[in-house]
């Protein structure tokens, strides 16, 4: 694991993650919750999927955002969402994240009693072992495709 982007994800993501769950009405404890899951949604993917980003990348989102919108609404996976692309520096990969948001955000919604029902790291083993299906069935983006 590079140790700097970790870093630097922690450095630049959090604050913005956190902020961006308060501006959209969470209070404190609900707000760490979804910085929490975040980073589990991270070490998750990189641990399911080492040395291959492309899949790592797009499992993370669909976990990532499918639990959040199971858990707070798809409002706030959304700002969440939106608020961690604004820090990206690489357009294509934003507009791949957006959609893999996108796609976990109606899993989240059409799910939301099962992933609520279970404590917030079981639900997001059941949501990657589900990302990892929808990966390999060619469901979810990987940053060199372009969408459209």
């Amino acid at each position: 694991m590079n140790v700097r982007w970790v870093a630097r994800w922690a450095v630049r993501a959090v604050p913005g993650v956190y902020g961006a769950a308060r501006s959209a009405g969470l209070g404190r404890r609900d707000a760490a919750r979804v910085v929490e899951g975040s980073a589990y949604a991270f070490v998750l993917a990189r641990r399911r999927y080492p040395r291959r980003w492309r899949a790592e990348n797009a499992v993370r989102h669909f976990v990532w955002q499918a639990w959040i919108t199971a858990a707070y609404g798809r409002a706030v996976a959304e700002a969440v969402g939106l608020e961690h692309e604004r820090l990206s520096g690489d357009a294509r990969d934003s507009t791949v994240d957006r959609e893999n948001n996108r796609i976990g955000q109606a899993y989240g919604e059409a799910h939301a009693t099962e992933i609520r029902a279970d404590a917030m790291r079981r639900a997001q083993s059941a949501l990657a072992d589900e990302a990892g299906r929808l990966w390999t069935a060619g469901q979810l983006r990987g940053a060199s495709e372009t969408t459209g």
